[in-house]
């Protein structure tokens, strides 16, 4: 390990979720190896949960903590009172604490909320551990030129992009045939249609393999989370959908597999811990030791691999329609997918309603009737098609509430 790898300033938006959380055991144990001193921490961030957030401002120090939700600025300032830690309620807070100077800054707040905190990075350079899928999905190719113009430095998070990542050889970019990111399909991978018809969210969440929050859950099980994987992949690894194979593989050991023109295959196993892919962006280009569980292959005796059902999962099928619709389409899909997995975890609605929901909303387009279609000349343009989206989803979704 390089001394001066970790010697370096630190960000984490989206603290006390499942990302967040594995983030900051990661950096812990890292200032347990080197010392206390050897990283900095600059914010920390999280939307509501002020009690884990000020536990966190306590045991880190950072220089700065923000809760997203005003209605616990309160309760943030006196939590923290007497501590010195700078702090802030609200959006600016948010972007705030995002634009201050970090090395490495791990993006890891949920769903199209976190593109503008995402975007303040971009702006500022350094690197950024995305977690955030929905900042891609959103506005891939207008984040992708930030980037390039900053000289911020995307490390995928997501376990199956971060495994692309580590197997997809640059220098060899134009021999790779194609992509495979895998699916462990969710609680619901053996359901039939009549089953899932009556699925509840306490289901939905009940991932077999992984622990993650309800949002990500229920989007694992419907396998939109998959859907929005797949165009997350196109704009990180320069790849058409065509190019990118989506397989079920329910024990998640290989999280994803590189196909070179010489019939090669490159794959990585990881166990099913986020701390794994965490580590791996945490110190690219190097590597660090972790205390995670290590895979026993002859424990695990085979591994499976099949093609999802699309006729029980459309939502993968929707997404690579709106990848081909372009990045308006994608912020379009992902901003009704929001809207539907909200409504179904409120028991509003039924789970196959949500891809069902999804659908509608593509294939109405705009309030005003034009389609979603083409790429969005700026920023502003993907925050407005995202709430027009959002209208037409809340208007559509009334033919499905109970």
């Amino acid at each position: 390990m390089k001394a001066d790898l970790i010697a370096r300033r630190i960000s984490v938006l989206g603290a006390t979720g499942s990302v967040g959380r594995s983030t900051l055991n990661i950096i812990a144990d890292q200032r347990a190896r080197n010392g206390e001193d050897s990283l900095h921490m600059v914010a920390l961030v999280a939307k509501q949960n002020v009690a884990d957030l000020s536990a966190l401002a306590h045991q880190f120090r950072p220089d700065f903590v923000a809760i997203a939700d005003t209605r616990y600025a309160d309760d943030l300032s006196d939590a923290l009172s007497g501590t010195g830690i700078a702090h802030g309620a609200g959006d600016a807070a948010v972007e705030e604490a995002a634009a201050r100077e970090a090395d490495w800054t791990m993006a890891a707040i949920m769903g199209a909320a976190g593109l503008r905190s995402t975007l303040q990075i971009a702006n500022r350079g350094g690197a950024i551990a995305i977690a955030n899928k929905e900042s891609l999905v959103c506005a891939g190719a207008l984040l992708m030129q930030t980037c390039a113009r900053t000289g911020a430095k995307i490390l995928p998070v997501d376990s199956e992009h971060n495994a692309i990542f580590q197997v997809l050889d640059p220098a060899r970019r134009d021999a790779m045939v194609r992509i495979v990111l895998t699916a462990s399909g969710g609680p619901f991978r053996t359901w039939t249609l009549d089953q899932m018809k009556t699925a509840t969210p306490e289901q939905a969440i009940a991932h077999p393999i992984w622990s993650m929050g309800a949002k990500i859950s229920v989007d694992s099980a419907s396998l939109m989370n998959k859907g929005l994987e797949l165009i997350e992949a196109c704009h990180l690894f320069d790849a058409s959908s065509e190019q990118i194979e989506v397989l079920i593989h329910p024990q998640s050991v290989v999280h994803g597999l590189v196909e070179y023109a010489d019939g090669s295959i490159l794959a990585q196993l990881g166990p099913a811990d986020m701390r794994v892919p965490i580590a791996s962006a945490f110190a690219w280009p190097d590597r660090i030791a972790t205390n995670c569980q290590r895979l026993d292959l002859v424990q695990m005796a085979h591994l499976d691999f099949e093609a999802p059902d699309d006729t029980r999962f459309p939502a993968l099928g929707l997404a690579r329609s709106a990848m081909k619709a372009g990045d308006t389409a994608c912020t379009a899909l992902n901003a009704a997918n929001e809207i539907a997995v909200e409504a179904f975890l409120a028991e509003q609605i039924g789970f196959l309603d949500i891809a069902a929901l999804v659908d509608d909303v593509l294939n109405a387009g705009h309030p005003d009737g034009g389609p979603w279609q083409g790429a969005p000349k700026d920023y502003n343009e993907v925050f407005a098609v995202d709430a027009l989206a959002r209208i037409r989803a809340k208007t559509l979704l009334k033919q499905y509430q109970h």
